[in-house]
């Protein structure tokens, strides 16, 4: 049942991607975001094998081969810079396909927004939902600029902290603390290191660097913060350094590179899972709204655009709205309840120190979970 009129509530990407299917397909799609400037922050995201063929089967693959950086291997090092293994990524989509890719945040803004656009999908900015009312026949919402309208199928999509969650799921978790934060910071891209994930790794701490746009890469270091202290910008460089302190050969001298113009993008790892229905009648939530992850497995911007897929080929598969969600349902809960549940235990293994073969067995067969079917 592929409704006539849908509201989309954030323009993230999940919002974007499924704003983008539905009026692909005929339906007269409203996209809001408070966001007056729609804007995002300007770190790099790395697309794993799941998030790359989610990407792909968006229609983004010439985007990601342009405007990003595929790579087919990682390569993985102790802290000291000793070369320890690479590791070939699987192909999803054939051999004619990379296996992933690291694209910087504000290009893949900009490719799905402009998509946005030319989909013919109705944008309005700096506007919320403050209020929805259903009943059998449509959605009822009122918005923060005193507009009102009547939608067959609204969906939430606005993140984390979302502000839809509690209006139709009031019993759902709120979003916590994980223990961990992620750094992340730009770098150009050594020739040597152009189409190759590098990974440097000890018991305690993990640093990576994705290749991210030509010529450019940006590092991520996950660090346990029990206490989740605020961390001011002109302290960043320093702390960062002093993280790296037992750092050799090729991460030494990236270290040394951070100074005080470096910038610097911190933050705190919160999650959330709904482990259970994520509808209510004709509203629908998908993407962070229902369950953020942290960065372990490189999946979060793939699952949200994983659910915009299913959610629509359910949509036109079934015959109605309740067979069409329970459908959904069925194919979102258990990938996204592991998706979820197995980066954060990675993080807890992380933080106590677990030995390397450990964390590693749990990253092979969650690599292996991941790149399963959706």
């Amino acid at each position: 049942m592929m409704p006539k009129t849908t509201l989309v509530i954030g323009g993230g990407i999940a919002g974007m991607s499924a704003a983008i299917l539905l009026a692909e397909k005929g339906c007269a799609v409203t996209l809001i975001d408070r966001d007056p400037n729609w804007s995002v922050y300007g770190a790099g995201i790395t697309c794993s094998p799941l998030t790359y063929r989610a990407l792909v089967d968006l229609g983004l693959g010439q985007d990601l081969a342009e405007f990003g950086a595929p790579h087919n291997v990682v390569a993985l090092h102790d802290l000291a810079g000793n070369p320890m293994d690479t590791l070939p990524l699987p192909r999803l989509r054939g051999e004619d396909l990379d296996s992933a890719a690291g694209i910087m945040r504000p290009d893949l803004h900009r490719i799905l927004s402009d998509r946005v656009r030319a989909a013919g999908v109705s944008v309005r900015l700096g506007v919320t939902a403050d209020d929805l009312s259903q009943d059998a026949g449509g959605v009822d919402v009122g918005f923060s600029d005193g507009q009102k309208g009547r939608y067959d199928l609204v969906i939430g999509a606005d993140g984390l902290f979302s502000t839809t969650r509690p209006m139709v799921l009031p019993d759902a978790p709120a979003p916590r603390f994980t223990g961990q934060a992620c750094w992340r910071v730009m770098f150009d891209l050594p020739k040597d290191w152009e189409g190759v994930g590098a990974m440097f790794l000890s018991p305690t701490i993990k640093v990576g660097f994705t290749p991210c746009a030509p010529g450019r890469m940006y590092m991520y270091l996950l660090e346990h913060v029990p206490d989740n202290p605020w961390r001011d910008a002109g302290e960043m460089p320093g702390l960062l350094r002093d993280l790296l302190k037992d750092a050799g050969g090729r991460l030494a001298e990236l270290r040394d590179q951070i100074g005080p113009e470096t910038e610097i993008n911190y933050r705190p790892l919160e999650t959330v899972l709904v482990d259970g229905d994520w509808y209510k009648g004709r509203v629908v939530l998908i993407g962070d709204t229902v369950h953020a992850t942290t960065p372990h497995l490189a999946s979060g911007a793939g699952m949200a655009v994983e659910d915009a897929l299913v959610l629509v080929q359910e949509l036109e598969q079934n015959p109605d709205l309740p067979s069409a969600m329970s459908a959904f349902m069925q194919r979102r809960l258990e990938r996204a309840r592991m998706v979820v549940m197995n980066s954060l235990k990675l993080g807890e293994l992380e933080m106590a120190g677990a030995p390397m073969p450990e964390q590693g067995a749990l990253m092979q067969q969650s690599t292996q979970a991941i790149c399963a079917p959706y």
